[in-house]
């Protein structure tokens, strides 16, 4: 699959099989993220793998209900409320993985040097056939102490992007992208 393919086909996949991931394969995807660039090649970035579905499913009950618990009012809460009350709802869909990307420095830029990272290890993994979706759900609660101590990190990490990983039990359509709003400043170059 050529590079642009993996972006315009990339989607959050919500929909899962029961097929496990190989370690060898989780591997090259975090290869692939730890390529990203980062702010003075500082790669202030680790990688948590979670494949136990005890703690899996401890982790989303535990997200939910501090998304309940802290969500500001307003039409996203009331929208979500619903869903993240519900004791049947898996905040990782019943994804086989969860890899939790953390910064581990202080660099100014450690937290969008991390979004990079996450970018690469999504578009790898869709070249590699699989699914992935950003769980902001999980953010929140995986940034308190009890969080931390759930994946093993040090008060020092602040984790940035909980990803699910798996084989897709299916592909969302594509959703339509808004015109980007470009503002060209200075001349254009010259045409020979």
């Amino acid at each position: 699959m050529e590079l642009k393919e993996a972006i315009y086909t990339r989607r959050a996949v919500r929909d899962f099989t029961g097929e496990p991931v190989a370690e060898a394969l989780i591997r090259g995807l975090i290869d692939a993220a730890v390529q990203a660039p980062s702010a003075v090649n500082q790669q202030p970035w680790s990688f948590t793998v979670v494949r136990d579905r005890a703690l899996l499913a401890r982790i989303s009950e535990a997200a939910k209900a501090h998304m309940l618990a802290t969500m500001p009012a307003g039409p996203a809460s009331r929208r979500f409320q619903a869903l993240l009350s519900d004791p049947d709802f898996d905040i990782f869909y019943h994804a086989p993985v969860l890899i939790v990307i953390s910064c581990t420095g202080d660099s100014p830029w450690a937290i969008e040097d991390c979004a990079l990272a996450a970018q690469n290890l999504m578009l790898a993994a869709r070249e590699a056939g699989l699914g992935t979706c950003w769980i902001g759900f999980a953010q929140g609660w995986l940034g308190t102490a009890e969080g931390k101590t759930a994946l093993g990190l040090t008060p020092a990490h602040v984790p940035v992007a909980p990803i699910i990983l798996g084989h897709p039990a299916s592909l969302p359509p594509p959703v339509p992208r808004k015109a980007p709003n470009i503002r060209w400043i200075g001349a254009p170059p010259s045409n020979p």
